[in-house]
């Protein structure tokens, strides 16, 4: 005859894995017919009835463990019982025999070297833990999903204040000095740090990086939550600048799910300053063109892969870059774009306008546009606009000099505003006067006018050579570099050309940059070295995040799922696993009494 018998174990936590190996080994046992092990939920006691091994709601809490035996006798179900019993004390997650004391504090003189604890305990205690990690002064790998926004948020701030960094909640994987926490494919070390808010796109980019023949130097995942608009990319920004300081790393893959706008803004900025390649990959984000300079999109996993061995290879450094080092834009915070070519201006104006902020002028970019990164505002033409006084429209023939130097001249409303991008060559400005390509004396003298204005901080312009060009553009553009020099005030070339163009491209370049340009062998390194300029990462929030916390091979506190403890085991790294309980057996009334007399 079939028996069920049903036992319910106050306050003993278990972790999801470690019941689900038990109901295997109950079911297993001789005479029983199936068996179920779970903490009481009511999700939990709900699977249990359905296959019919619950008759009677038990007097059980989330925080009981209930085994549940069907067999075909008495005594096979109270064997497995038993048999139950037994494994649950046995130590598992190939600690065995190691010390395995019961509390965070207690762990932490055990391990005093570990810099991480790892926490996969449920949700609703996941908080507590994550904060007591913090107060004692770990970073934490926060596995645990079901955590309150506010709570992340908090976290996160608190880590902050101490120079800590949270890596989640609902991070299922990192790398940290070549030892995976949670779920991490084993890949070689290398010079290819990741920040990541994605789990599996972190494995994704991590895994390719090792089939291209690269390696990772750390990957440190952020929780899928962290690129919004609440949490603000709160440990993301901490992580990539721990990784820009990091000497083991060279190029850093910023990548995860479809980031609010603001933080997107905050992040990009951020890694144009980091001071080494970032290789951006954001789900679903369309990245404005191919990037600027140390800042490169894109299009997928294993295409950001690609980008970031090819990058490693070729020593960290961005390629096309000029020499000098860009100083930082004190005397002027605005950009102003002066093009000859109208794909180049709409591809500077889509690109600062992701990393630097709304840029005017008379180049559109609609927000449904491919490569306009979310919640981009239009490109619009106030620029023109803003520059026409009565009587001068922008299709005026009167004069040699655009109407934006002509509504300049007369005090024109944006002297001293923000960043634009002007296309020369389009059809309001060559109306009865030569494309710019042709006659590049209007835009020296637009150059002149511009860097008067004490509230611009770079002149950005492109120069393109080739048959059917200004014979040499250099001789009429060079002086205008000269005479428009002054403190705290560059000027930037993007020379578009070959070798074999009847200008000369080494001849122009070198005019050029005597007269006192920068000159860059493409738009994206001279976009580059504008955003460097010119970005303002947000400021640090506290202290940053010590280097010492990527000492390899690390040491880690593990809290929850006995199965990590034992992969950290097994590759090498250092773990005191805790046999962590709820506290107060879980009972929330005396858990708040006990919270009271402790403050």
């Amino acid at each position: 005859m079939t028996v069920l018998r049903l036992e319910v174990r106050r306050g003993s936590y278990a972790d999801s894995i470690v019941l689900m190996e038990l109901q295997a080994t109950l079911a297993e046992l001789p005479g029983v017919e199936e068996a179920g092990a779970v903490m009481a939920s009511p999700a939990n006691l709900e699977l249990l009835r359905d296959r019919g091994l619950l008759g009677a709601p038990p007097e059980a809490g989330p925080e009981d463990l209930v085994l549940a035996i069907r067999a075909e006798s008495a005594e096979a179900a109270g064997a497995a019982l038993a048999e139950a019993a037994e494994l649950l004390r046995r130590p598992r997650g190939g600690t065995e025999g190691a010390f395995r004391p019961r509390s965070l504090a207690a762990a932490v003189r055990a391990l005093p070297a570990a810099a991480w604890v790892a926490v996969s305990v449920p949700g609703r205690w996941a908080t507590r833990v994550a904060r007591e990690a913090l107060e004692l002064g770990r970073n934490v790998f926060l596995y645990s999903d079901n955590v309150a926004l506010e709570d992340e948020v908090a976290l996160k701030d608190e880590a902050a204040r101490r120079g800590l960094l949270v890596m989640g909640p609902d991070c299922g994987t990192a790398v940290v000095c070549g030892v995976g926490l949670g779920f991490a494919n084993r890949v070689r070390r290398g010079e290819i740090g990741l920040v990541a808010a994605s789990g599996t796109g972190l494995q994704v980019v991590a895994s390719s990086v090792h089939q291209l023949g690269g390696g990772i130097s750390c990957a440190l995942g952020t929780g899928g939550r962290d690129l919004g608009e609440a949490v603000a990319a709160r440990s993301a920004l901490r992580a990539l600048d721990l990784l820009a300081r990091d000497p083991d790393t060279r190029v850093i893959v910023l990548l995860g799910k479809p980031p609010a706008p603001a933080p997107a803004r905050r992040l990009l900025a951020a890694a144009a300053a980091a001071g080494k390649p970032v290789v951006v990959w954001f789900q679903g984000y369309a990245p404005p063109g191919d990037g600027a300079g140390a800042v490169r999109f894109a299009a997928g996993p294993e295409s950001a892969a690609e980008r970031a061995v090819a990058l490693a290879a070729a020593g960290g450094r961005p390629d096309e870059m000029a020499d000098a080092p860009p100083e930082r834009a004190v005397s002027g915070s605005a950009v102003r774009g002066l093009f000859a070519g109208g794909t180049l201006a709409l591809e500077a104006a889509r690109t600062l306008t992701a990393l630097l902020g709304p840029v005017s002028g008379n180049v559109t970019t609609p927000p449904e546009t491919p490569g306009t990164p979310p919640g981009t505002p239009p490109v619009t033409s106030s620029v023109i606009s803003s520059h026409e006084t009565a009587g001068t429209s922008s299709s005026s023939t009167s004069s040699v000099i655009s109407p934006v130097i002509s509504a300049r001249e007369k005090g024109g409303t944006s002297r001293g505003g923000g960043h634009s991008v002007v296309d020369l060559g389009a059809d309001e400005y060559t109306v009865g006067r030569l494309h710019p390509m042709l006659d590049p004396a209007p835009r020296a003298e637009m150059m002149r006018r511009e860097a008067a204005d004490p509230g611009v901080g770079t002149l950005l312009l492109d120069l393109v050579l080739g048959d059917g060009s200004h014979p040499d553009p250099a001789a009429v553009l060079a002086p205008a570099v000269a005479a428009a020099g002054r403190p705290g005030l560059e000027i930037v070339f993007a020379l578009v050309g070959t070798d074999e163009d009847p200008q000369g491209l080494e001849v122009q370049a070198e005019r050029l940059t005597k007269a006192g340009a920068v000159v860059c062998r493409s738009l994206p390194a001279a976009l580059g070295r504008v955003v460097a300029r010119h970005a303002e990462p947000p400021a640090a929030v506290g202290p940053p995040v010590p280097l010492e916390a990527l000492t390899a091979p690390p040491a880690v506190i593990n809290v929850g799922l006995e199965s990590f403890a034992a992969s950290l085991a097994r590759q090498g790294a250092e773990v005191v696993h805790v046999e962590w309980q709820p506290p107060a057996g879980g009972d929330a009334r005396l858990l708040a009494i006990l919270e009271k007399m402790k403050g």
